[in-house]
């Protein structure tokens, strides 16, 4: 593996649960890979005065058990050697100054300001990088989502940073787009004779994609109670993985190429009327229940959330990318917490034969379809039906099996460590382009527009089940199920 150019990483929120959680230990296993430039450094922010003795006493607490068996203490004593924390508050000028000669601003370095924080820190922060130097052609700047509430906010954030930085300076981060099961999606389509004649409205039925959740709010009750599924996941995540599915072959994979196929599926989304909001959208909140037997109390109940909050933790709906290739094929995206399982999912139902000589296994509602698993295991299954073995000429169903852990036998890694390794080297074909965003969230708007002229509640659902049995509905009105169902 090549390794990153020389390069200091400064992680704003530094003590925060996402960078204990996923950035530091994505760091690590670079750092173990011998991916990391042996001149890179790491910066963690933080609004209280720990120190670096105290910041690693904190990384022993909180990260050394996540590693499991991958930790090292030799690996551990080298990538330590990179950690250093520096106290800032975001709102303080003095702390930038003290950052910038902590850094020792050099324009020919690259360097990274991860902003793992509130999104109504980003436009302070992005300013005050700007007035001590922060903010060089080699400055890099990462955006953790959602990027605003709304299209008039996110709108306002884009316009700040962007005063502050060009937008090749800009990297919109949405880790599902760097899982590896994400990228064989583009190689599957693109790469071989087989699917791409057949990824379009002649034979395909309906798309499915799913993220569905264990876990409830945990510790951000506060945070998820002003935002809710549809801007924390839907706007971004889900929308990007239909742009995955749906996007024209691009002439070549350069950053701008490829984001321009995913633009011109967002510009091609169906836009909601109040009566489609109505029709095919369903809005879920959980009620108490159980997660692998254990009993989890009501979203209502959590900590940091309002008692009577209206706050969907589900949402599903039905869309359509309004062009030739596919008109007519609805696409159904769902995403919810304390569902019945954790699954990320994207699943292509083909159409039925025209005509069948065969007898259909009961309960069968397509005959093909591709299953690309985005977690927690990832793989590819294409579905088909076989002949049994006997006399009878029965049929059942079947499936080829990729998966990728054991067919390939290299190194994985894992979605933000590829992601960090491409801001480090410049790349950005993984990160959203600001006019992809906006595009979301005028698509998005709509629904949430009508959801609060309406006053319409979520409908509950019990902990540990699928969601709301609209849910269900919204398919059965089109004559499928969920993929979990067949």
């Amino acid at each position: 593996m090549s390794t990153t150019p020389a390069f200091d990483i400064v992680f704003f929120g530094g003590t925060g649960d996402l960078a204990l959680r996923k950035l530091i230990p994505s760091l690590y296993h670079a750092h173990k890979a011998g991916a990391l430039h042996q001149d890179g450094r790491i910066f963690a922010l933080g609004r209280k005065d720990i120190g670096r003795d105290g910041y690693l006493a904190l990384l022993s607490e909180r990260v050394k058990p996540r590693l499991g068996v991958d930790f090292d203490e030799d690996v551990w004593a080298g990538f330590a050697s990179r950690l250093h924390f520096q106290t800032l508050d975001a709102g303080r000028a003095d702390d930038y100054a003290a950052l910038a000669q902590a850094l020792g601003v050099s324009p020919e370095r690259v360097t990274v300001c991860y902003l793992a924080t509130a999104p109504h820190l980003f436009t302070t922060i992005c300013q005050q990088l700007a007035v001590v130097g922060i903010n060089h052609p080699n400055v890099r700047v990462v955006l953790e989502k959602p990027l605003g509430h709304d299209l008039e906010s996110s709108n306002a954030i884009n316009a700040a940073v962007g005063k502050c930085f060009a937008e090749n300076q800009i990297y919109r981060i949405d880790h599902y787009l760097g899982k590896e099961s994400v990228q064989n999606l583009m190689a599957i389509r693109f790469g071989n004779t087989l699917f791409e004649p057949l990824w379009r409205r002649e034979w395909i039925d309906n798309v499915q994609i799913t993220i569905a959740e264990e876990l409830g709010v945990e510790e951000r009750g506060e945070f998820y109670d002003r935002t809710g599924a549809l801007r924390d996941m839907l706007q971004s995540h889900l929308l990007q993985l239909l742009c995955m599915v749906a996007m024209e072959p691009p002439p070549s994979l350069s950053e701008d190429v490829v984001r321009d196929e995913k633009l011109k599926v967002l510009k091609s989304l169906k836009p909601f009327t109040p009566e489609d909001v109505l029709a095919k959208t369903v809005r879920g909140q959980y009620r108490s229940g159980a997660i692998n037997g254990m009993p989890v109390a009501a979203y209502r109940d959590e900590h940091k959330v309002a008692p009577d909050s209206n706050t969907e933790t589900f949402v599903a709906l039905q869309a359509e990318v309004g062009n030739w290739r596919w008109a007519g094929v609805p696409f159904f995206l769902r995403t919810g917490k304390r569902m019945q399982e954790r699954v990320a999912e994207i699943v292509i139902n083909f159409r039925k034969v025209p005509h069948s000589v065969f007898p259909m296994p009961i309960g069968l509602h397509s005959a093909n379809r591709l299953v690309i698993r985005l977690q927690p295991k990832e793989s590819v299954r294409l579905y088909f039906l076989a002949k049994e073995p006997g006399d009878a000429m029965s049929l059942q169903s079947t499936y080829l099996n990729l998966d990728f852990h054991t067919m390939f036998k290299a190194r994985w890694a894992d979605a933000y460590e590829r992601l960090l390794l491409d801001v480090i080297r410049g790349r950005l074909a993984l990160f959203m382009r600001c006019d992809e965003q906006a595009q979301a969230w005028s698509w998005v708007e709509p629904i949430i527009d009508c959801w609060n002229r309406h006053a319409i509640a979520p409908k509950l659902y019990t902990a540990g089940s699928w969601g709301p049995a609209a849910s269900s509905g919204l398919l059965s009105r089109a004559g499928v199920v969920w993929h979990e169902e067949t």
